[in-house]
């Protein structure tokens, strides 16, 4: 079984909930407005969810909300109303569609999260970088992280919202500094801070920061014996950020992430075990605790 651990697709409904807001974030037909960025024109068919069911290779697609929209981060008023069209219809998608469950990190609902986390099709917990960024942040949640675990589901963690850009900047500038510095962070502040019984998962290799354990070291921290329960998401990176990673964490803790439509999962081409072990065993084992 091929399992893709992260991807983006956005319901109807969703989309239309977007559409009636008129403060960030919102939609004006196919254009998305977020305050750190600039509008993004986003192609209609990447959300067209027939066209991504017939063209979709993964047997199990897990899809999440786009947290650098930053409903996580609204006030609950303003985002619980978002937070839940997102909820029921995604889990109305199908096969091969499982959904990560959104929880607002400015007025926490552990209540509300334990009943959604109780739906077969809800894989986990997504959270946004920007929350878990310091011990302080990691602490807040906790409540969140206990529903989690008591479900026995894993957290995923996603960038958050982008501060704002200089206009002059090219398009890509969020996605390679605010979002892979965010990933850092936040991989830090688990290492430092972060639960070692929680199944946790890094999106974008968590910024490569398990690569600086030499500067590390050399600033008096240490990189200390690896949590079998942290795992790291590959999308947007290929072949030799994988093997670089590998040399430091190793190959278990690898999962296979597209990030569709934004980007396609990618063969890294380091042999048909790791193949195996990144598409289909280390999915499996991160996703339910199951041995490889």
């Amino acid at each position: 079984m091929l399992i893709d651990c992260h991807q983006h697709l956005w319901p109807a409904r969703f989309v239309d909930a977007l559409r009636r807001r008129h403060t960030y974030p919102y939609m004006r037909d196919w254009t998305l407005y977020l305050p750190g960025e600039d509008p993004y024109e986003m192609d209609p068919q990447a959300h067209d969810v027939e066209l991504r069911r017939s063209t979709e290779r993964a047997d199990r697609v897990l899809i999440s909300l786009s947290s650098p929209l930053g409903i996580e981060h609204l006030p609950a008023c303003d985002g619980a109303e978002l937070i839940d069209i997102w909820h029921e219809s995604a889990l109305e998608l199908g096969d091969p569609f499982e959904v990560w469950a959104a929880a607002s990190v400015s007025e926490l609902d552990p209540d509300g999260l334990a009943k959604t986390l109780r739906d077969e099709r809800i894989a986990g917990l997504q959270l946004p970088a920007t929350a878990v960024a310091d011990p302080a942040g990691i602490a807040h949640v906790g409540p969140l992280l206990d529903e989690a675990q008591r479900a026995g589901k894993p957290v995923l963690i996603h960038p958050g919202p982008a501060p704002a850009c200089d206009p002059g900047l090219p398009m890509w500038w969020p996605a390679l500094v605010p979002y892979v510095s965010q990933m850092h962070q936040a991989w830090l502040a688990w290492h430092v801070a972060g639960r070692k019984d929680l199944r946790i998962g890094f999106v974008a290799l968590a910024g490569l920061a398990p690569l600086h354990h030499e500067r590390l070291a050399a600033r008096g921290g240490a990189l200390g014996a690896l949590n079998a329960n942290v795992f790291y998401e590959t999308s947007s990176y290929g072949t030799r950020a994988i093997d670089a990673l590998i040399r430091v964490v190793g190959v278990d803790p690898i999962v296979s992430g597209s990030d569709r439509p934004y980007a396609q999962a990618v063969d890294p081409g380091l042999g048909a075990a790791f193949t195996h072990a990144l598409f289909t065993a280390n999915p499996h084992h991160y996703l339910t605790g199951e041995p490889r």
